[in-house]
């Protein structure tokens, strides 16, 4: 699966076209490497999203093509969350 695909799926991103925007912004890595929209996902990858207040650092553990809402938080595991100092 596409990352920026898996980002609105899991709802890490609200919009594909966000997601997008972000990936190409050098934001989002995977497995440590800066990643672009189009790198494909597995299961047991880490995705890191260097937000403006904070990095999220998420383990994948599945990528359904389609998930519910309420189970969107079953896509992954949340390894690190936490706010930037300036």
């Amino acid at each position: 699966m596409r990352l920026d695909k898996y980002l609105k799926i899991s709802r890490l991103i609200k919009r594909r076209t966000i997601a997008k925007e972000v990936c190409e912004g050098e934001k989002v890595s995977v497995n440590h490497r800066v990643a672009k929209p189009s790198v494909e996902i597995k299961p047991g990858d880490v995705i890191t999203i260097d937000m403006k207040n904070h990095v999220l650092e998420v383990k994948v553990l599945s990528t359904p093509s389609s998930i519910r809402a309420e189970e969107a938080h079953t896509l992954f595991d949340v390894l690190k969350d936490e706010k930037k100092e300036y």
